[in-house]
């Protein structure tokens, strides 16, 4: 992006002085949530505003060795600045959990509740230094940031790492009310698909949510409109702003995955003719049922990409990780036809490749916005979390993929035949080329409104705009003298 240029000169002049306007973002340390941030720290940086990026080592690490499709480059401009955390617990996941709900993340979670003294602290130091101090959190950081509140050049924004149909069907389920517009299929409950513990911690951040100045969504208006005018109707207040500047992946990937074994083989396979097989960082699935995924690729004989890793722990560079089992054979069975890989794959420029076709999934947020931007239809495997909406949206409202196993049979065993069956129906046969034709269309709509003059383009403008207008900006010594809320 980065197309204000005029904007960008007005304050080139600057650059000697204390900074007109500076963002700190404050992402949950999940990698979902670290990867979303970081593209928008990517995007904020192109404007010529410094952009400080704010978690404990461990995570500040991780977001920087998984750098999806973005430039080193980009990445050098931001600053990374770490935050003391307390040890935490990082247990290996459970692949026979009936709940496939992370819960090895949650000491992680708990632990950033440590943080608001060290944010308030660094904030107030930021706040002598710049004439405005914008924080962008993600919602489920909302408790660390609360301070805001007590600093005169500060103001603090919700970055939205979930899809808008998602947020706001949460939103009116916790109202306890009926939904305003119809939804095609009766969508599970929030207790069916978290855990009691991510509630609570949830719960949490209610009350200083009330102390953000807006909201953002990486999310298109062009595919989530009556859903985000939902979530602005819902401001009593009137002042609430909003902006849906998503899908925020780079325009151009980084050359760095180039050398990709996963690209490398995509490059032999024909146009359309691979679908790709991740369940992303958060799920495990047990022995019994990658032997039965496995099966059904082998008998589906449509050619395969499968990115085979466990969940994430809490710290991604502890100790060893779980290799799962293969049936005997198995890799050599299908070698031509399909791949296994077990190493962290280049997700985008796989979904961008011309050999992708189809893209078998947990739904995701990133996954899905991903796959809407690239154009591929998905088979949707929802685990937790916001998955099982993001299918509904998939499926039933954006008609862009099929289901692989209906939510109410989750805890059961998914069958060889039945994955078999899916993978066929998408990848070869009428149905699908129908589903991926939509997916096509959908994804020139949404590429095109990123581009300049695009509807995401000119709402990220706006909120760039926004952020550096001059009106009510304090002298920089006002900063220091905000009441004390810890």
């Amino acid at each position: 992006m980065g197309s204000l240029t005029n904007h960008q000169n007005q304050h080139d002049d600057k650059s000697t002085e204390q900074p007109h306007v500076v963002v700190i973002i404050v992402p949950l340390p999940a990698q979902g949530h670290l990867n979303q941030l970081m593209q928008l720290s990517c995007l904020i940086t192109s404007y010529n505003i410094p952009v400080y990026y704010v978690g404990s080592a461990i995570h500040n690490r991780q977001a920087k060795v998984r750098i999806n499709g973005l430039s080193p480059h980009d990445i050098a401009k931001i600053h990374f600045h770490d935050l003391p955390t307390p040890s935490f617990a990082s247990p290996p996941p459970n692949p026979n959990s009936s709940n496939k709900f992370p819960s090895q993340l949650q000491p992680a979670f708990d632990a950033t509740l440590s943080l608001r003294q060290p944010i308030a602290t660094y904030l107030r130091d930021m706040s002598s230094k710049a004439n405005r101090v914008v924080v962008i959190h993600d919602l489920l950081m909302a408790v660390v940031v609360q301070d805001v509140a007590s600093i005169p050049n500060a103001e603090s924004y919700v970055f939205n790492c979930i899809s808008a149909f998602c947020q706001f069907s949460l939103n009116w389920e916790n109202k306890g009310i009926p939904f305003p517009i119809e939804i095609p299929k009766e969508l599970p409950s929030i207790e069916e698909s978290t855990s009691e513990e991510i509630r609570n911690f949830l719960a949490l951040q209610m009350e200083p949510l009330k102390y953000r100045a807006g909201d953002i969504y990486n999310t298109c208006r062009l595919t989530e409109a009556p859903y985000l005018d939902l979530l602005a109707s819902e401001d009593e207040t009137g002042n609430m702003k909003s902006w849906a500047i998503g899908p925020i992946l780079p325009t151009k990937f980084s050359s760095a995955n180039k050398s990709s074994k996963c690209l490398e083989w995509l490059d032999k396979q024909e146009t359309k003719s691979v679908i790709y097989v991740s369940f992303g960082t958060t799920t495990s699935l047990s022995d019994e049922q990658i032997e039965e995924l496995a099966l059904g690729l082998e008998q589906s004989k449509q050619r395969f990409l499968w990115v085979l890793r466990d969940a994430d722990k809490g710290n991604v560079f502890d100790g060893e990780v779980r290799r799962a089992k293969l049936p005997e054979g198995y890799e050599e069975r299908v070698k031509g036809v399909g791949t296994v890989v077990r190493d962290w794959a280049p997700q985008p420029e796989i979904l961008a490749h011309p050999s992708t076709g189809g893209f078998m999934s947990h739904c995701g947020w990133n996954s899905c916005i991903e796959s809407i931007k690239m154009g591929v239809p998905i088979a949707a495997w929802p685990m937790h979390s916001d998955q099982p909406r993001n299918t509904v949206l998939i499926t039933d409202i954006l008609k862009i993929g099929l289901v692989v196993r209906e939510w109410t049979r989750r805890e059961e065993l998914v069958k060889a035949s039945t994955i078999e069956n899916v993978v066929k129906r998408l990848m070869a046969s009428e149905e699908g080329n129908e589903i991926r034709k939509r997916a096509e269309e959908l994804g020139a709509t949404v590429r095109q409104a990123t581009e300049e003059g695009g509807m995401s383009r000119v709402e990220f403008d706006s909120f760039i705009v926004h952020i550096t207008r001059d009106n009510d900006l304090l002298p920089i010594s006002s900063a220091q003298h905000g009441t004390q809320l810890i």
